[in-house]
């Protein structure tokens, strides 16, 4: 179901950010280890993509595992956009230029998971992690101008409730275990409440927040 990365997902922090000169984050670096990689593959990821993930995560101290995407949402993989923020910057940095049916092992250091503070008592301050991921589908994100375009029906150049709980209605039909109606509706409500963030009950392009173009 593509719409719903708009979702808050389980790793929802954003990426670091720079400070100015050189930091430890520059000298650690997420590493990665291709487990398997299809023949074919005429479309890699990169940022901005939609991409469909199922991916396990332990603690590479111990090996403990503290998140298993299988076990959450009725074991369905999850939808996230590459590159914005929806999972921890080494996700991004680790899931990015993989084929559909491709499968790794990472290792993130702290300073491209949760760092000093840790996640809520399961991921301890300074934690290296280790993620297995299998990627499932890359498509085109649903940030991008196109798909913003697709959803401005009335060509107002900012998206309403209506124009965006159609966009979901087409969107839910899709899917091969239909939600009720209360479901979809509270997608639609808590897309307005992460991305209306002047409440004027309108999401413009910049709150959109379109990846790489300014032609709208």
């Amino acid at each position: 179901m593509l719409f719903l990365v708009r979702l808050a997902v389980f790793l929802s922090l954003c990426g670091c950010s720079n400070a100015q000169g050189q930091t430890k984050e520059d000298t650690e670096e997420v590493k990665i280890e291709v487990l398997h990689r299809p023949e074919n593959c005429s479309k890699t990821s990169r940022k901005g993509d939609l991409l469909n993930a199922h991916y396990d995560g332990y603690l590479a101290k111990d090996g403990s595992r503290f998140y298993c995407s299988r076990t959450q949402d009725e074991g369905h993989p999850k939808w996230f956009v590459l590159g914005v923020g929806h999972v921890i910057k080494g996700l991004d940095i680790a899931m990015t230029d993989m084929c559909p049916g491709e499968k790794r092992k990472v290792i993130i250091p702290p300073s491209f998971a949760y760092g000093k503070e840790g996640y809520e008592g399961k991921i301890p301050p300074n934690a290296t992690l280790m993620f297995e991921i299998e990627l499932y589908a890359v498509t085109k994100g649903p940030r991008s101008i196109e798909t913003f375009k697709q959803i401005d029906t009335d060509n107002d150049k900012q998206l309403s409730k209506a124009e965006i709980e159609l966009y979901l209605q087409k969107d839910f039909e899709k899917d091969e275990n239909p939600r009720d109606k209360s479901y979809q509706k509270a997608v639609l409500e808590d897309i307005f409440k992460k991305n209306d963030h002047n409440r004027d009950g309108f999401i413009s392009p910049k709150e959109y927040n379109v990846h790489q173009h300014d032609e709208l």
